[in-house]
């Protein structure tokens, strides 16, 4: 029975080590330590707000990307472009954006649709005349007041990528699992990229808010079929040496869907899309650091191998069961042992994050749901075994809004 326990300790292991990354990540953002990312006064005068491209992916926007245009406006200078890359629309958003005062660019391409290639288009036009930084902003968020200037004043102090700090807000009558949702995307795009900053460490891209030096983008592609092609390209920047930074005075909103057949094909695409990069990303991260013995990438992989929470939970769940009855029938304490720390430390991750980020919006009582959201997503991770999400779907945001490339 020896090799029963020794599995048992292996896969208890397994389930712990993601569980130490993310009680680190959510103590570190906690704690009042100095942010050592670049995320810097914008008014030093030694630092010059470089010149700013924006690209809008759109797809089918048109009641929405109006709004979207107006907040982008507002923070542009005179020399900065935006640029709408209306891609396969059969509605008016094209027509809506040339209103709005942007620059738009038509694809018609059904063989190559997503965002990937409208990304790869708006790059393409941006080489006549590139500006220093290209920001890439999705067509249905907010932008907080100085989300521009913040992100084009880092990377032009780090010549790297930034990304903001890009959150979704519940619908106007939340369910406790829409509240959940959010907290979780907030611990996942806020909380866990701020630890990061605050240690010197990269992050990945997480979405919209995703700020480039034109060096690092000219010559890389975004064009390909990548699910969650933002997390790819962020590893595959930090393996060129462009190895992204999180900018948290740069603030993203946008919303949540209400629908309950977009929030699951959200959810889909982005965790399955996740797992698939951890899969294919994770051995080139520890690849890149064991030639190069470069610290970002082996943090960057750390990171990375940080499943969604839900799927976190549940498999700690397990490895739990399953050692605690394994001890109970042959004595051997110290699977359980592993495991039960590794749920201590997963339980204490959510709390810290929500005591210290989310307590004024998300009650104690709905913090207790999360159990029911987490069940609620087990037939999305056994669909990554049996039916992998591998197309690109948009996801519709709101009960009369058309989609996003998201």
């Amino acid at each position: 029975m020896a090799w029963i326990t020794a599995a048992l300790i292996v896969l208890a292991v397994l389930v712990a080590l993601p569980c130490v990354v993310l009680f680190t990540q959510c103590l570190v953002a906690a704690l009042p330590l100095k942010d050592r990312s670049a995320t810097t006064d914008i008014a030093r005068p030694d630092i010059a707000r470089p010149r700013v491209g924006v690209l809008v992916p759109a797809h089918n926007e048109e009641t929405v990307i109006r709004a979207t245009l107006e907040c982008i406006r507002a923070q542009l200078a005179a020399s900065d472009r935006l640029l709408v890359i209306a891609d396969n629309c059969s509605d008016a958003t094209a027509r809506v954006a040339a209103e709005s005062g942007a620059e738009v660019l038509e694809r018609n391409d059904l063989a190559r649709h997503g965002k990937g290639y409208a990304l790869q288009s708006g790059v393409e036009v941006f080489q006549i005349d590139p500006p220093a930084v290209v920001i890439i902003i999705d067509a249905d968020c907010q932008l907080r007041p100085g989300c521009l200037d913040a992100l084009a004043v880092q990377v032009a102090k780090t010549s790297r990528p930034a990304q903001a700090c890009y959150l979704m807000t519940p619908p106007p009558v939340p369910r406790a699992i829409d509240v959940v949702s959010s907290l979780a995307v907030l611990v996942k795009n806020r909380v866990r990229p701020l630890a990061m900053a605050k240690m010197g460490l990269p992050c990945l891209i997480t979405g919209s808010g995703s700020a480039f030096p034109w060096a690092a983008i000219q010559s890389r592609s975004f064009a390909g079929g990548n699910i969650v092609e933002d997390m790819k390209f962020a590893v595959d920047l930090a393996l060129a040496g462009f190895a992204p930074g999180f900018c948290d005075r740069a603030v993203v909103l946008a919303d949540l869907p209400d629908r309950h057949s977009a929030f699951v094909s959200q959810r889909r695409r982005w965790e399955h899309g996740h797992l698939q990069t951890l899969l294919a990303q994770a051995p080139q991260l520890l690849a890149g650091f064991l030639k190069t013995g470069r610290i970002e990438l082996a943090a960057m992989m750390a990171d990375l191998a940080v499943p969604p929470l839900s799927l976190l939970a549940a498999t700690n769940a397990l490895a739990v069961a399953a050692t605690f009855f394994w001890a109970f029938f042959d004595g051997s304490w110290l699977p359980a042992g592993i495991a039960g720390g590794a749920a201590v430390l997963l339980l204490a991750s959510v709390g810290i994050a929500w005591w210290r980020f989310a307590r004024e919006w998300v009650s104690f009582r709905t913090l207790l749901s999360v159990p029911v959201y987490v069940l609620t997503k087990l037939p999305l991770y056994a669909g990554f075994l049996f039916h992998r999400e591998r197309t690109w779907i948009r996801t519709t945001r709101g009960s009369n809004a058309g989609g996003t490339l998201d």
